[in-house]
């Protein structure tokens, strides 16, 4: 396959910016299919803003984007406090460690 330098317009900024050769052979290396839709710059920024396309929760896991957020629940079977790593969604029951357990062995279906 033969490749020539390709001028293309950011998505975000609106400037046009060149895909190189070589880019381009990177690409089809890489098995990518679709052209940059960022200007270099524009890449740099998105990157070091976090905006990539891991998930946030894993980064957040990994890479230490902040502090993991907790949320003070009252569990729905013992009615003991405890504190759970995800908002809860109203109307749905949320169960400290144990009775999560206990809630997901398979003895309680026999």
């Amino acid at each position: 396959m033969s490749f020539t330098d390709k001028t293309l317009t950011c998505r975000d900024c609106g400037n046009q910016f060149v895909f190189t050769v070589g880019e381009q052979e990177f690409y089809a290396q890489k098995g990518f299919t679709n052209e940059p839709a960022r200007c270099p710059t524009c890449r740099q920024v998105r990157k070091a803003a976090g905006g990539g396309s891991r998930s946030r929760s894993y980064g957040d896991r990994q890479g230490g984007y902040g502090e993991r957020q907790s949320f003070e629940v009252t569990c729905a079977d013992c009615g003991r406090k405890t504190t759970v790593p995800f908002q809860p969604t109203q109307g749905r029951p949320v169960y400290c460690s144990d009775c999560f357990q206990s809630q997901r062995s398979p003895m309680r279906y026999r």
